[in-house]
């Protein structure tokens, strides 16, 4: 009888061992039902502490959420808080429990049941602890204390993290990103959470490509720990489903033993036909999931990982994708792209609706800015398409000793969890160059935790750094005929929204308003006309250089910012208004301005044509009219009647010089060669205002009740046609009854720029404001009332949100879908070879002869000059080859600021003679007579001439010089070449 019980005993353990080693993997949702306490409360993270008095909240939500746009960034508040939360999970016995944050501001003490898990202080990235040594059956209390001082220091070092910087990294504290749990069983794959796991999860990747085959082969490896008490004998399938969730291809790795308390690699790989490739607005991902097997071929562990396949190359100047070369154009944006009232506590639905914005203004990049991206961000550029650059943390300068490790160890974390995301094409490792070393050490760490991902490690500048895949400058321009280099910001111009020009309400006369730094601001002080004209001809300088121009070619460049931010604000407001949309992601004119130049992948492909402004005006008033086009004729008619063809200047403005308004029909032509019409743009007068329109944008897959999800309101006032009113800026006071918070919007004119106000103006006709969900599903009926105009009414409705035992398993990211509208990477050149350079074999110069061949060696640091004389101020080139030289392209040391009088001769004939123009990188001496030469002298023929010009008082945030040759002080009669390029144009 003893033996029977004894086996009895054996059996059922066996079975409940089997058992939990079958159980599903399981991730929930832990953002629900938190409490939180506002300053330290020491006392709070024992279980038994009582929180009922503690606001309730659901993550992410930063404490103090609504100072974003009500304060200054500096401004921002910093302190202690607590949060809390009681959880309750089943059949947990022998399962292993794991709790993932996205990222916390600044430092992290988290505490379970009263036990203190860890501490997590960089306040940038994902983290994660092992909750299995003291999680129970019944309820759990999870304490969390958050540390966001501005001038926190690492417990460790007593060093402050180089990247919580009060210029750019807006200060939302406490936990404004997403926490989820983790329920595996004892051997499970491992999660991509190194900061305190010391794990790297799953990585799935692709090789062999064959873009016009459509074929890839599939690589997928997981590491697998092994937290039993005995060796495991672990097998590994791989399931691939297309984005429909058809699978489309099954697959097996050989078996790996893991032994107790170890780690290893599984590994698996398998072609897969009929690849649909991911690429710029075509978003298409697949899931890849990836199950262990027993030793009886039983699944269990299934990790299921989002990603996408696409091929990369980068070299001679230029970047490819897929096979096809692309200018990247796109912006720089501050990594907290926060909205009004709520920071970045926003839903996954809301950055897919910002980051598809850029994707429909044909922006193809995103450069987020110091710190790495959120998780959301990155997942929602991979479903609209849209390519990124991801830095770790940094500042404006290298570091040396425990501020750089902090740096290295910031990047590998970054690319251990990031690594699977195919819109991540470029690692930043620094937002102003770094040495040598560092970048050697940088490359390292991409080597080893992401070797095959297709990715270019880099940083700002680097041209002279051979080691580095890529690099930019930040506010010139940059061309290479090796690892590319591409603008990391340029175009620092604001203009708020509410400003059209200075003929209409409200009469915004370019460059008022305060100064700043006690100097005029005018570039901080634009109208939106102006603005989007300085968008055209910032843009022209890299459109000028694309590939296909010559040998050294510019890879393009991002404008810094997309949307209006919360950071280091210039201008009349205590926010940044450099945006191409203000905060609310409204357009100005200057978003539709860059849609109309980037349409192309390198060179323009779609016709557009766009007029800046609106046709609203006085009948006494005269005004140019400006019109964007990407062709090259363009006629202007107004109530039928042409106005002629514009001045056009920057290759895409084309200018209508005194044109007298009259009510009616402003309409912009665009032909090609043959006069045919290719594309055009109307503006009409509008009626007087009639009504107020409210419209709801909202998650695609519903207004959900979690307390977290957002719904966009917008207003407008229009007249008896639908038509918005594009002067109109009267208040509307609006009343929320229903499960909704109201949370307001901004606008400009009142210190605490309407945040939570429940009256708010029209600008320019339009406006936003943000509802959130509450907990529990129903309607929300919002009311708007505006003095003049009949009262108007939207009714929201939100679906509910199931949670047990405060987790839940709805995942918002998992019911977006992949944006597919630019369809897959076109097959055909995105490009026509027009020019080419001719290489220089020998160099002589007057002066400094040791030096001359810096004037054509791919380096931007370098340059050659002569010795100050009048006499020895020339250089002559022997060229590879006789050619008719076309263009000389030249960087000339100071280029901002001075103004060379030269003269080019071929042999001894001059093709040029004048004074170069100030820039902001080359200069494009165009010959007129073709004469074959292999030899060109370039020589000085006068004084140079500094100061003035409109670049000169560009400088970059942290002051000085755009680089260490761009305002070199020299003698009258230096000749000084950076880089000098001889451009022949291809055979026909």
């Amino acid at each position: 009888m003893k033996y029977n019980k004894i086996y009895t005993s054996l059996i059922a353990l066996l079975i409940s061992v089997l058992a939990l080693s079958a159980s599903p993997r399981k991730k929930y949702n832990f953002n629900s039902e938190w409490r939180l306490g506002i300053g330290d409360t020491p006392e709070a993270k024992a279980a038994e502490y009582d929180d009922n008095g503690w606001k309730k909240v659901t993550l992410p939500h930063a404490w103090n959420e609504n100072e974003a746009f009500l304060k200054e960034i500096h401004s921002h508040s910093d302190t202690v808080v607590w949060y809390r939360k009681h959880f309750n999970l089943d059949d947990i016995a022998g399962r292993k429990v794991f709790v993932e944050f996205e990222g916390v501001r600044q430092a992290a003490d988290v505490y379970l049941n009263g036990e203190h898990l860890g501490l997590h202080e960089n306040g940038a990235m994902a983290f994660g602890f092992d909750l299995t040594p003291y999680i129970k059956e019944g309820d759990n209390v999870m304490a969390v204390r958050v540390d966001n001082d501005w001038d926190y220091r690492e417990k460790s070092s007593n060093k402050k993290f180089q990247w919580s910087d009060r210029n750019f990294n807006a200060n939302y504290g406490g936990i404004p990103k997403n926490v989820w749990l983790h329920v595996t069983g004892d051997v499970y794959q491992t999660l991509p959470l190194y900061s305190n796991l010391k794990t790297t999860g799953v990585y799935i990747y692709g090789t062999d490509y064959d873009i016009p085959g459509r074929k890839v082969r599939v690589n997928a490896e997981s590491e697998v720990r092994n937290d039993s008490d005995a060796p495991r004998t672990v097998g590994y399938r791989v399931t691939v489903k297309d984005a429909d969730g058809k699978v489309v291809s099954t697959f097996e790795g050989d078996k790996v033993t893991v032994s107790p308390g170890m780690t290893a690699t599984v590994k698996a790989s398998a072609p897969l036909d009929k690849a649909n490739f991911w690429s710029w607005g075509y978003g298409y991902l697949y899931t890849v999931d990836t199950e262990l097997l027993d030793e009886k071929g039983n699944a269990y562990d299934k990790v299921s990982t989002r990603t996408g396949f696409r091929d990369t190359k980068f070299g001679e100047g230029k970047i490819w994708l897929n096979g096809r070369v692309m200018q990247m154009h796109g912006y720089a944006q501050r990594t907290s792209n926060e909205w009004p009232a709520v920071g970045i506590d926003i839903p996954a639905w809301l950055s897919d609706y910002s980051n598809g914005l850029i994707v429909e203004g044909n922006g193809n990049l995103v450069r987020w800015m110091h710190i790495t991206p959120t998780r959301q961000d990155v997942e929602s550029c991979d479903r609209v398409g849209l390519l990124q650059a991801m830095p770790a943390g940094d500042a404006e300068k290298d570091r040396e000793g425990r501020q750089w490790e902090q740096r290295t160890e910031l990047m590998r974390d970054a690319i251990i969890y990031n690594r699977n995301n195919p819109s991540i094409i470029f690692y930043e490792s620094g937002n102003e160059s770094i040495s040598r070393d560092h970048m050697i050490e940088m490359k390292s760490i991409r080597d080893q935790y992401d070797p095959h991902g297709g990715r270019a490690i880099g940083s700002r500048e680097m041209l002279d750094i051979d080691e580095a895949e890529y690099g930019g400058e930040m506010l010139y321009i940059n061309k290479s005929k090796k690892h590319p280099m591409w603008a990391t910001e340029y175009c620092r111009d604001e203009a708020i929204r509410k400003y059209w020009d200075e003929y209409s309400y409200p009469y915004h006369k370019e460059g008022d308003g305060p100064d700043y730094n006690g100097k005029p601001a005018k570039e901080y002080n634009r109208n939106n006309d102006e603005l989007a004209i300085e968008f055209v001809r910032r843009w022209f300088d890299y459109w000028r250089e694309r590939p296909g121009t010559g040998t050294r070619v510019s890879g393009g460049g991002v404008k810094i910012i997309f949307s209006d931010t919360n950071t280091h604000d210039r201008c009349a407001l205590n926010y940044r208004t450099s945006g191409a949309t203000d905060a609310m992601r409204i357009p100005k004119d200057g978003y539709f301005v860059h849609q109309v130049m980037w349409d192309g992948w390198v060179d323009t492909e779609n016709p557009r044509t766009y007029i800046i402004g609106h046709w609203n005006y006085a009948d006494t008033v005269t005004k140019p009219v400006y019109v964007v086009s990407n062709s090259r004729n363009v006629e202007l008619f107004l109530n039928g009647k042409s106005l002629g063809k514009g001045k056009r200047k920057y290759e895409f403005l084309h200018t209508f010089e005194n044109v007298k308004f009259e009510p009616g029909e402003l309409k912009a032509v665009a032909t090609n060669g043959r006069g045919e019409e290719i594309s055009s743009y109307t503006l009409k007068t509008v009626g007087e205002p009639a009504k107020l329109v409210l419209t709801a944008i909202e998650n695609p897959a519903g207004f959900h009740a979690d307390g977290s999800d957002l719904a966009l309101l917008q207003f407008e006032v229009v007249d008896k046609d639908g038509n918005r009113c594009p002067l109109d800026d009267r208040m509307v006071k609006f009343t929320l009854s229903g499960e909704g918070e109201w949370l307001g919007g901004i606008a400009t004119g009142r210190d605490d720029n309407y945040i939570l106000s429940t009256e708010l103006p029209v600008e320019c006709g339009v406006n936003r404001a943000l509802v959130r969900s509450t907990t529990k599903a129903g309607k929300i009926k919002v009311t708007a009332k505006a003095e003049g105009l009949p009262q108007a009414e939207i009714t929201l409705s939100t679906v509910p949100v199931e949670t047990q035992n405060g987790v839940s398993e709805y995942v918002p990211g998992n019911q977006l879908a992949c944006r597919l509208d630019r369809g897959p990477t076109p097959n055909k050149p995105s490009y026509k070879e027009k020019r080419r350079g001719v290489p220089v074999t020998a160099v002589m110069a007057g002066a400094n002869q040791a030096s001359a061949a810096n004037s054509f060696d791919d380096n931007e640091l370098s340059e050659w000059a002569n010795d100050g004389n009048i006499e020895t101020a020339w250089i002559t080139y022997k060229l590879e080859r006789p050619a008719v030289v076309k263009d000389v392209c030249m960087k000339l040391t100071g280029w901002r600021n001075k103004s060379y009088p030269i003269e080019v001769l071929a042999g001894d004939e001059v093709i040029w003679s004048g004074k170069t123009t100030k820039s902001l990188g080359y200069v494009h001496l165009n010959t007129k007579k073709e004469i074959e030469t292999d030899e060109i002298t370039v020589r000085l023929k006068g004084a140079t001439s500094e100061g003035g010009g409109s670049f000169s008082n560009i400088t970059e945030l942290a002051g000085g010089a755009a680089s260490e040759l761009d305002n070199v002080k020299g003698g009258k009669n230096s000749l000084r070449i950076v880089e000098i390029e001889f451009i022949e144009n291809m055979p026909k």
